[in-house]
């Protein structure tokens, strides 16, 4: 798993860098800025870019910028924004692109190396990865029309499926069949009207949907 890392505070750069290694990653960058990541993503083109949000110089949302604009210039790299605090408008931003495979942790998460190799991979792999506090405090601010047609079990589901688990692990969670979960997941679509559709990924639209506040 290749890795670019953007991170403006040294000492931590060289902790996340030290933890990715541990995770089986190969960082093959480490930069300070949004610039120098955009640089090193054109260069290495690496399975994942792990950014910071707030960098030099204004310490705003250039991390997330650069990000977006790296992904842009090499398409397919996933992005595993790192935050100190739970940032709504940045999260989603970051969904907001529906491209897949991105990824919101609050710092001290990445303190656990298991959660982190597995966040990592996940978002390698195109998946969705948030955090447990970003979900909840995002949810807390989204109860509008038409997520009030979902019965708790489904909002239950949507939140799980927001945290980006599969139907297999929601099913684990709630100790309930795959079949079960699927027919919840199904019954989302059509409640949020989520046709089948080519171009859209109705997993990812229907967390939008549920975030949007």
């Amino acid at each position: 798993m290749r890795v670019v890392l953007a991170e403006d505070s040294v000492l931590l750069r060289e902790g996340l860098v030290r933890l990715l290694e541990e995770a089986g990653c190969a960082v093959v960058a480490a930069v300070g800025d949004g610039p120098s990541l955009v640089r090193a993503v054109r260069e290495h083109r690496p399975d994942v870019a792990v950014v910071d949000v707030r960098m030099p110089p204004t310490h705003t949302d250039e991390g997330l910028r650069a990000a977006l604009e790296a992904r842009a210039a090499v398409p397919g790299t996933g992005v595993l924004v790192l935050s100190q605090y739970v940032e709504e408008a940045y999260a989603r931003d970051l969904l907001g692109d529906r491209a897949g495979g991105v990824g919101y942790l609050l710092k001290d998460r990445v303190s656990a190396l298991d959660e982190l190799a597995d966040a990592v991979e996940r978002v390698a792999a195109g998946g969705t990865v948030l955090d447990p506090d970003v979900v909840a405090q995002l949810f807390a601010r989204s109860r509008r029309d038409p997520l009030e047609a979902l019965s708790p079990r489904e909002r239950e589901v949507l939140g799980l499926m927001a945290e980006g688990r599969t139907n297999r692990a929601v099913a684990r969670h709630l100790g309930v069949s795959d079949g079960a979960v699927e027919k919840h997941v199904s019954s989302i679509f059509t409640k949020l009207d989520l046709l089948p559709s080519d171009d859209d990924h109705r997993r990812v639209l229907a967390v939008l949907l549920w975030l949007a506040g």
